[in-house]
């Protein structure tokens, strides 16, 4: 059926009003109806949604995804795992962001040149199930910089984590490189990474390299992001137009007052997780708190706090996503992001979600159709077993996503008990059994 009434939901819909329950009509691939009062829906011929007060929301967007990263503890367990196996497990990884309500997101670098652009085209062309997905390039790198993993004997494209460049016209034909490959955006490293051996304070790029980079996305109609942990990166973003900032843990405040000043162009996503679980959360790995600290991170989580902090009290807009998909921060616990925003940032949980959701169309440059439970806005819901406002944590439960709909397309569907959800989705229609009264009892029972 491509009509699909949800009754009896406790509706989020990203505008920043408040929940209320309601009725909500999808129509194809949009929404249609939304309202207030039961029964106003006009419900027929749709299949029903029987919510019994379940909690539906917009779908989330995960602004800085690596789906490449491959749960395990190391960047160079990355760096070695096939071109093959790297496509295939890429693809499961995508279906495993849906399962768990996002539906939407950012390629925040590849770990091959070509991963993120044919996943993109394979989700698109609908060979197999992922978020909506804006593809992005390798991580562009200078020599010496987080991303350039080549030892004295390598040449830099044997097994470099990223495109290593030096100078504006190797950082041209790098740029020009990826956007022939098609993607959506590039992402460059303007700063170190402590796990990487090189502090998260420095700053390798010139400026004239950036600025090649800055006229190549613009004469190409790109976007940019950056892995800018240091000051200096950050006023380089606002600098050069780059969008989306990753990171920005030590902006000082002429870094913040940039920022401010152009809130309107630019995106945070600071990856918090990564900070707080590469801390605490990584001893089983051989990383301690006490390891953590003499690398720099738990000083970084200090600042970043207070960092992002002033960032959100100044409406700078801050989204949920950061490198998951190592073996302490695993893929499809990115939902953790939303406490740790009211946690460590000082949002409220409403405004967590809201940065999920309504900034997620923001940064995917949809704003006037995803992101909201609204009329005409494209129908991307998450209908949630229990209130995430009072517990974010359900976000993060595989059995409490109960159904999630991209494009009117219900992905993952755990409304009613398994041999009813089998039988309605049985090939041949959703009702394949025709016998008198069977029907009517199931769907009595899915009620």
């Amino acid at each position: 059926m491509n009509r699909i009434t949800f009754r009896n939901v406790n509706i989020f819909d990203g505008s920043g009003a408040p929940p209320f329950r309601g009725e909500v009509l999808v129509d194809g691939k949009r929404i249609l109806q939304v309202t207030r009062a039961p029964g106003t829906v006009n419900s027929e011929n749709s299949r029903i949604i029987e919510g019994r007060g379940r909690f539906l929301m917009p779908g989330m967007t995960e602004a800085h995804t690596h789906f490449s990263w491959n749960d395990q503890p190391s960047l160079a367990a990355i760096q070695f795992m096939p071109p093959e196996e790297h496509m295939l497990w890429c693809v499961r990884v995508a279906k495993r962001y849906l399962d768990m309500g996002w539906t939407s997101a950012i390629g925040a670098a590849a770990a091959k040149p070509r991963l993120d652009v044919v996943l993109r085209n394979a989700i698109d062309a609908g060979e197999f199930e992922g978020p909506r997905y804006l593809a992005g390039s390798q991580e562009i790198t200078t020599i010496g910089a987080l991303g350039d993993n080549t030892l004295p004997h390598m040449n830099f494209e044997e097994l470099s984590f990223g495109s290593v460049c030096s100078g504006p016209e190797e950082i041209r034909r790098s740029a020009r490189t990826f956007i022939k490959y098609g993607v959506d955006h590039l992402k460059i490293n303007l700063s170190g990474e402590y796990i990487a051996g090189i502090p998260a304070e420095m700053s390798p790029f010139a400026e004239e390299e950036i600025a090649m980079l800055a006229l190549e996305a613009k004469r190409y109609g790109k976007r940019i992001a950056a892995h800018a942990r240091s000051s200096e990166s950050v006023k380089q973003c606002v600098r050069h137009g780059i969008e989306m900032v990753y990171h920005a843990s030590f902006a000082d405040e002429e870094a913040l007052d940039m920022l401010e000043a152009a809130k309107d162009r630019h995106f945070v996503a600071p990856g918090i997780g990564w900070l707080i679980r590469t801390t605490y959360n990584a001893a089983e790995y051989g990383i301690t708190e006490e390891v953590a600290t003499k690398m720099g991170y738990k000083r970084e989580l200090e600042v970043a706090s207070e960092t992002l902090r002033k960032m959100h009290q100044r409406g700078i807009r801050i989204l949920p996503g950061g490198d998951y998909g190592f073996a302490w921060m695993p893929h499809g616990t990115n939902a953790n992001d939303l406490q740790y925003f009211v946690d460590y940032i000082g949002m409220t949980p409403a405004e967590a979600l809201a940065a999920a959701t309504s900034l997620g169309g923001q940064i995917m440059m949809r704003p006037d159709e995803l992101g909201q439970v609204k009329p005409g806005f494209l129908a991307d819901l998450v209908l949630v077993d229990g209130n995430p406002l009072e517990n974010l944590a359900l976000l993060t439960e595989p059995a409490k996503i109960n159904l999630v709909m991209k494009d009117g397309i219900v992905f993952k569907d755990c409304t009613m008990p398994f041999p009813l959800h089998a039988a309605l989705h049985l090939p041949g229609g959703d009702f394949p059994l025709q016998e008198e009264g069977v029907r009517e009892a199931i769907a009595e029972t899915a009620a």
